[in-house]
C-alpha cells in the first residue's frame, strides 16, 4: 500500500506588489523542487494569511479527509499570524500540524538568515564606507514579545557577523520605528544603512526607502538558503509531531 500524500501548505503573508508575488512564488517553487528531489509523496499548496487568495482557511478546508498536512509559514518570525491564524488553521483539521516560521520558534538565531542579511549588507555598503556606517535591522513589526525578541537577537548576530553596529527597528506595531532609528544614527554623524528583514518587495520595503536612510538593502529573496530553511522547518515539524499526526513518528 502506497504512503499517503503529504500536503505541504506553503503559507505566505500576501502582498499587492507584483514583484513581491513573483519572489514568493519562486520561494514556493524552490521548496517544491527540494521536496521533489527527496522523492514523490509531497504536494505543495499555495496559501495566504492576508491580502491574497486562496486563504489559509480555504486551503485547509479543501484538503481530502484523512490525508496528513503541514502548514509551513513563509514568514520570518513569530507574531500574530503564526500564533493565531496558522495555529487555529492547524487545530481546525485532524492530521494537520504547523511548522515554525523561518526564524524558528525558540531563542536560537537561525544562522542562515544571518548569512543572507550579511550578504545584503555587503552589497549595500561599499568597503570604504563600512567604518562610518551603522546598520538598522528593519523588520515589519509585531506586538508579540517573542517575535520582537527574535528580531533583537538577530540584530546582535548580524553585528557579530559584519563587525558593524546593528540595532533593531520596526515598520509598525513596535518601537523603535525605522525612521526614528535612522534619525538617531544620522544625528550622531554616521551613515544609516537599513538592512531589510523582509522576504520580498512590497509595502514595508517601499516605506524603508522613505525613512531617510543613506542606503536600504534588497529583501532577502531571492536566495536559495531561504527555501532550505523552510524545508528544515517542515522536517522538524514532522519529526516532533505525535505519532500518527501528519506523518509524525
Amino acid at each position: 500500500m502506497s504512503a499517503p500524500v503529504l500536503h505541504v501548505i506553503a503559507c505566505a503573508h500576501g502582498t499587492h506588489d507584483a514583484a513581491g508575488r513573483v519572489v514568493i512564488d519562486g520561494l514556493r517553487a524552490d521548496l517544491a523542487a527540494l521536496l521533489d528531489a527527496e522523492g514523490p509523496g509531497a504536494r505543495v499548496h499555495e496559501a495566504y494569511v492576508d491580502v491574497q487568495s486562496p486563504s489559509l482557511d480555504e486551503v485547509v478546508a479543501a484538503l481530502p479527509p484523512g490525508e496528513p498536512a503541514v502548514i509551513v509559514p513563509l514568514l520570518l518570525s513569530l507574531g500574530h499570524h503564526v500564533h493565531h491564524d496558522i495555529h487555529h488553521a492547524a487545530a481546525a483539521r485532524p492530521d494537520t500540524i504547523a511548522a515554525a516560521p523561518l526564524a524558528g520558534a525558540g531563542d536560537d538565531v537561525e544562522p542562515r538568515l544571518v548569512t543572507v542579511l550579511a550578504e545584503r549588507v555587503a552589497q549595500a555598503v561599499p568597503a570604504g564606507e563600512a567604518a562610518t556606517s551603522d546598520i538598522i535591522l528593519a523588520a515589519a513589526g509585531t506586538r508579540a514579545a517573542d517575535g520582537q525578541a527574535q528580531v533583537h537577537a538577530l540584530a546582535g548576530a548580524l553585528a557579530r557577523a559584519t563587525g558593524l553596529p546593528v540595532t533593531a527597528a520596526f515598520g509598525a506595531a513596535a518601537t523603535p520605528r525605522v525612521p526614528d532609528a535612522v534619525s538617531r544614527v544620522r544625528a550622531a554623524g554616521r551613515r544609516a544603512v537599513v538592512a531589510a528583514h523582509l522576504l520580498a518587495p512590497g509595502y514595508f520595503h517601499d516605506r524603508l526607502g522613505e525613512s531617510g536612510a543613506d542606503a536600504v538593502t534588497a529583501p532577502l529573496l531571492p536566495h536559495p538558503l531561504v527555501a532550505r530553511i523552510a524545508l528544515d522547518r517542515l522536517r522538524s515539524a514532522l519529526a516532533e509531531a505525535p505519532r500518527g499526526a501528519a506523518g509524525g513518528r
